[in-house]
């Protein structure tokens, strides 16, 4: 009893989703993010607007240290084994992340005033990673197979899903939804619109691809209830009919997905971060921008939607903190409208900035500003070379340009796969990175 009063007492969990859409660098966010509280606490200056926070309130880090992994069910995010990719003979980044893991840290701080003779306090940061491609199923759960049927084809008949659609198309035009259901019909059929998913994503840099667990199905695999695509048809299907098979296979998918991801995680958290590579749509043209804009459009409709409901309640999800990455790719002077950019694609009527924030980060920075030519550049070694070299993006607008803006005519920058910058194995002093500290501060501010 004694014990667990002194931790009522003296300490608080946070708990902290992390998410983002694909190649946005999640996997080497969270790495950074306990590295550089872990040399934080041992006196390092890595996240300088977290340690000017502390100091405003009279509060001292007196430490910080990772928890062991325990006997949790889910894998255990191993930022150790990260930091050795980064910094190996040959540095390469982190594999992607492919099912639930977590890892916790635990900041120990001084009280100040008349609560110093309670002693230190503790703040356990419980960090959940998940695949950002599930994060996509969240406006599932309020739809049935005929909405979110109707939904997917018109998209797949414009451009530029209809590049890569027309097969599966052809295939679903050929069919009577209302015939006896035949597995070999939904199997290909499935196969088929699988195939688009993968190709949108691939050929036109596409984020908005439902259900998002086809393109990252986990350590579970492909299981039966994936097997459905989307046909036409309203109201209820036949019984035992090709629809009525998908319609019962889309329930499923999305019932799983609720009672095995979204209800026992998402009821959980008290902070989300969610990454989106901004720069990578920007630059794969008008389309891919357009359809990343569309899906972190739903993704924050869905989340403001959730934390208003009682499947959240009022008091769960505190801060939610939208993140541009790869900041580092473009020089310090096109800094400010890249994140006037990023703030311009997610605002939403009646967000409340208090608990709700858009930022432009790099959680690992891999380049250095120059000039060169006359002109600012970022210096950075591409994957597979040994020197540096100046890389200029181009222009970055401060808003996102319309349709049929001559800024959608020119030619585009491919974003550069850039290797990692030299860093400590051990990881002992932090990792480089931009605008992490001032994230963290806002995140965390009314916790410490």
């Amino acid at each position: 009893m004694a014990d667990e009063a002194e931790r009522l007492l003296n300490e608080t969990t946070l708990r902290i989703a992390i998410t983002g859409l694909s190649r946005s660098g999640k996997t080497v966010f969270i790495t950074s993010l306990i590295a550089n509280l872990l040399a934080m606490g041992r006196g390092r200056q890595t996240l300088p607007a977290l340690s000017a926070l502390l100091e405003r309130q009279g509060t001292v880090l007196r430490g910080v240290r990772l928890e062991p992994a325990g006997t949790q069910a889910l894998d255990w995010f191993d930022a150790a084994d990260k930091i050795r990719d980064l910094a190996g003979a040959q540095p390469h980044w982190p594999p992607r992340t492919s099912d639930l893991a977590s890892a916790s840290l635990t900041l120990e701080l001084s009280r100040s005033g008349p609560m110093r003779l309670l002693g230190s306090r503790r703040v356990r940061l419980d960090l959940l990673d998940y695949p950002g491609e599930w994060l996509l199923d969240l406006p599932l759960l309020d739809q049935d197979f005929s909405q979110w049927s109707a939904a997917t084809l018109a998209l797949l008949r414009a451009e530029p899903r209809a590049a890569v659609a027309g097969e599966f198309l052809d295939f679903v035009a050929a069919l009577d939804p209302t015939a006896v259901a035949d597995e070999a019909v939904a199997r290909r059929g499935y196969r088929l619109y699988l195939t688009l998913l993968e190709q949108a994503r691939d050929r036109f840099g596409l984020r908005w691809l439902q259900p998002g667990r086809f393109l990252r199905p986990g350590p579970r695999g492909e299981s039966p209830m994936m097997w459905f695509f989307p046909l036409p048809g309203d109201g209820p299907a036949p019984s035992g009919s090709l629809r009525d098979l998908l319609a019962r296979r889309f329930v499923a998918y999305r019932d799983d997905m609720r009672q095995n991801f979204f209800d026992p995680w998402f009821a959980r958290f008290d902070r989300q971060v969610v990454l989106v590579d901004v720069l990578g749509a920007l630059w794969a043209g008008q389309g891919a921008f357009e359809d990343t804009r569309h899906a972190v459009a739903q993704i924050a409709a869905a989340y403001d939607a959730r934390s208003r409901s009682r499947w959240l309640g009022l008091s769960t999800l505190k801060r939610v903190g939208f993140v541009a990455s790869k900041a580092d790719h473009v020089p310090a002077a096109q800094r400010p409208a890249l994140e006037s950019l990023f703030s311009a694609m997610m605002a939403m009527p009646g967000e409340d900035r208090r608990t709700t924030t858009h930022r432009a980060i790099a959680a690992l920075r891999c380049t250095e500003d120059a000039v060169h030519d006359g002109l600012p550049v970022v210096l950075g070694v591409p994957l597979g070379e040994e020197r540096r070299r100046p890389f200029r993006p181009g222009h970055i607008p401060s808003a996102p340009p319309p349709p049929g803006d001559p800024f959608w005519s020119r030619p585009f920058f491919e974003l550069p796969a850039l290797r990692p910058p030299l860093i400590d194995p051990d990881g002992r002093d932090g990792l480089p990175h931009l605008g992490m500290d001032t994230l963290l501060a806002w995140l965390l501010e009314d916790a410490l």
